[in-house]
């Protein structure tokens, strides 16, 4: 008599004839065969006497009892149902081996350092000696193994593992989009949201600089893949004329101080050319010199008292430090670009 049957791990566990008879009784239901448990329970009987009258099994393994159930079932003219059972069997004996090879990654990603682990070499960004980085790869090799085992087509599958075919970022196959540009000129207007607050539209250089790289990060979040702003240079360029409008007013209201001895004119000139008050159309002063706004200010100028000859001065004095200043902010904001870029973290840890 049976009594007890050696697991695949070398365990040695109590013998269940029972198991035996779900087993086949499940195989019968895959392959749509209507035969009754008592069908299930009299072949499972089968199975027992010949591995007990066997000579060379004395305590029968996992593997030889299932040799068996296929031996049986054949015997006894259920051949589609042996197929089905051997089909189980054979994605039991897949689930199995990938599970074993995902714990030697677990096991490669907790006692190797980065530079000993390919595997945690694998992204550049990534450090995978950090606690993140690591945390990060045990969730990514995981995801990598579920979607070859309950996403992926059986066949794609297999020629990913035999090499024959590569799905790249295979571990967000089924969470995000992947290297989607992002639009700053739209994510600006009228500011943006990144799940954790809301942040106004910018109104310098420097802020559009800052809020790109709150949106580079905020999207590595929730877009897979590398992060592109294919308008940069468009989108910055809002930044740079709207700093440009702000020195200028500011080195008005300097110009009017000092050439014009006018006390707090700042209210006058921010009545004409704060940003919060330029209607679309209006005139505005520009890098290059516009001569369509530089007739309106004077206009604008004049009802202030000043002079012909103080307005010349006041306006080349304005434009000349307005240039000036707004090309140290633009290069200084481009350098905090950088910087923020290759220190700031995002995605659990990664650069």
């Amino acid at each position: 008599m049976i009594d007890t049957i050696i697991k695949r791990d070398g365990r040695e566990l109590p013998f269940d004839e029972d198991k035996i008879t779900q087993a086949i009784l499940k195989a019968f239901h895959a392959s749509g065969s209507a035969k009754s448990e008592k069908t299930a329970e009299r072949l499972a009987d089968q199975v027992v006497a010949e591995l007990e009258k066997s000579e060379s099994i004395e305590v029968p393994t996992v593997e030889q009892v299932q040799d068996t159930v296929e031996k049986i079932l054949i015997e006894n003219g259920f051949v589609r149902t042996a197929k089905s059972y051997i089909l189980y069997r054979a994605e039991r004996s897949r689930v199995r081996e990938v599970n074993t090879r995902l714990m030697q990654i677990y096991e490669d990603i907790t006692f190797s350092a980065a530079k000993n682990s390919d595997l945690k070499r694998e992204n550049a960004n990534i450090d995978g000696d950090t606690a993140m980085g690591a945390m990060l790869k045990y969730g990514s090799e995981g995801a990598k193994q579920f979607n070859l085992l309950r996403v992926i087509k059986p066949e794609h599958a297999q020629a990913h593992r035999d090499g024959d075919i590569h799905i790249h970022d295979m571990d967000f196959l089924t969470l995000t989009t992947t290297c989607c540009q992002i639009d700053l000129l739209s994510l600006f207007k009228n500011g943006f949201s990144t799940g954790k607050g809301y942040l106004r539209e910018p109104r310098d250089i420097y802020s559009y600089s800052a809020l790109a790289c709150i949106a580079i990060q905020a999207n590595q979040n929730d877009q897979h893949g590398g992060q592109s702003i294919v308008n940069f240079d468009y989108s910055m360029a809002e930044g740079v004329r709207k700093t440009f409008v702000k020195r200028y007013a500011d080195n008005v209201v300097r110009a009017l101080e000092l050439l014009c001895g006018m006390d707090n004119p700042r209210p006058n000139v921010s009545a004409y050319l704060s940003l919060d008050v330029i209607l679309p159309g209006t005139p505005r002063p520009t890098l290059v010199q516009n001569d369509e706004f530089v007739a309106w200010e004077r206009e604008k100028l004049a009802e202030l008292g000043v002079s012909e000859a103080d307005i010349a001065r006041v306006q080349a004095f304005a434009h000349k430090k307005a240039v000036e200043e707004t090309d140290r902010a633009t290069y200084q904001a481009m350098e905090a670009l950088v910087h923020n870029l290759n220190t700031m973290n995002s995605r659990a840890g990664a650069q």
